[in-house]
């Protein structure tokens, strides 16, 4: 009985023991939490406070201010080495997250950023051994998405392809136009428009008597408006498409009914409850990257939760697949999400709606 007693009693100490150590998972929050990006800064701070009240057991956080510069990275990383904290999550800047992996790595603390995009940051992984993952979709996704969806979708149309000249629309529409090519399909009309014009009637023009029915805008909000605009006012029917610049502040001209979006649905949309419903109680709205840090520390406390005794935890993130807030989550062997998260939205006067079956 004694004996039985003895081994109730070690058991009950065991499971203590574990829970404590659960309960001990120190999480550091890197964000710019001051400067232009203050604001972006604040929605991870919220979604991580929130996702860690929620926890069972909470987690403990190190919130950490990295100004969006690589000395804030450096200054943020030897902060939460100090702290001996666990994992790390956050991150929205490039300069911040390459300053500060060296000195995570040798400190054998795994990252989630929620907000860098650059394809390096991963594509180098096996050389630089950085414990890396990210929730942000990698830089190139938009171009293959928006190639992947239209190349299918409009394979038998007459479209065009122009953009505005910027960096970001010329490599969207070359990207398009090389993939459109590769699959045996010839755009009616290739241009590169002038940007901020007051009207685009001109343009509008052009492409009605190129012949397309379908053309894809490599450029802004603004642009693609008032393209749509005009072309509606010269009761010339024309489908447009844009990437996820059309997520952007509203325009003064309003965006055409049927507008075509290629980009990231709005977490808020198709969140659990459960997390909308706790961040709103930190007196927050679960806009920006609320969501996403909120998902980071629910993979940072889960993924410590299933580490064998010992084992490092980026094993654990790095194996694991994950029931979060804004869906289940796993990582590929560079740490990139395994999916391209990218979908085909259509406007319907109001907003973006997912275009399903299209």
């Amino acid at each position: 009985m004694r004996s039985l007693t003895r081994l109730a009693a070690l058991a009950a100490a065991a499971l203590l023991s574990a829970n404590a150590s659960a309960a001990e998972l120190r999480i550091g929050v890197v964000a710019p939490l001051t400067g232009p990006s203050a604001r972006l800064g604040s929605q991870v701070k919220v979604g991580a406070e929130a996702a860690a009240g929620a926890a069972d057991p909470a987690s403990s956080l190190d919130v950490v201010d990295d100004g969006c510069s690589a000395d804030g990275g450096t200054a943020a990383a030897n902060k939460l080495v100090a702290d001996r904290v666990d994992v790390a999550i956050g991150f929205l800047c490039t300069e911040s997250i390459e300053a500060a992996m060296p000195i995570l790595k040798d400190a054998g603390i795994p990252v989630i950023t929620v907000g860098v995009r650059t394809n390096s940051l991963t594509d180098k992984k096996l050389k630089t051994g950085w414990p890396v993952f990210r929730l942000a979709p990698r830089a190139d996704e938009e171009g293959v998405a928006v190639s992947k969806i239209l190349v299918d979708l409009w394979r038998d149309q007459l479209f065009a392809i122009i953009d505005d000249g910027t960096i970001y629309g010329r490599e969207l529409a070359e990207t398009l136009r090389s993939d459109a090519e590769h699959a045996g399909l010839s755009p009616v009309y290739v241009d590169q428009f002038r940007p901020q014009l007051d009207n685009q009637i001109a343009l509008a023009g052009r492409l009605r008597k190129a012949g397309a029915t379908h053309v894809f805008v490599g450029g802004d909000l603004e642009d693609i408006a008032v393209l749509g605009r005009d072309a509606a006012g010269m009761d010339y029917q024309l489908t447009i498409a844009g990437g996820e610049s059309l997520r952007s502040a509203a325009s003064d001209v309003p965006l055409q009914p049927g507008t075509l979006m290629i980009g990231l649905p709005e977490w808020a949309d198709v969140a659990a409850p459960a997390a909308l419903a706790a961040i709103k109680a930190h007196g927050a709205e679960a806009e920006g990257y609320a969501l996403p840090a909120y998902a980071a520390v629910e993979i940072a406390t889960r993924a410590e939760a299933v580490s064998e005794e010992g084992a490092p935890l980026v094993d654990s993130i790095g194996k694991g697949s994950f029931d979060t807030a804004i869906g289940k989550v796993s990582f590929d062997m560079r740490g990139d999400l395994p999916a391209n998260p990218y979908r085909l939205f259509r406007f319907d006067g109001q907003k973006f709606v997912e275009a399903v079956g299209e």
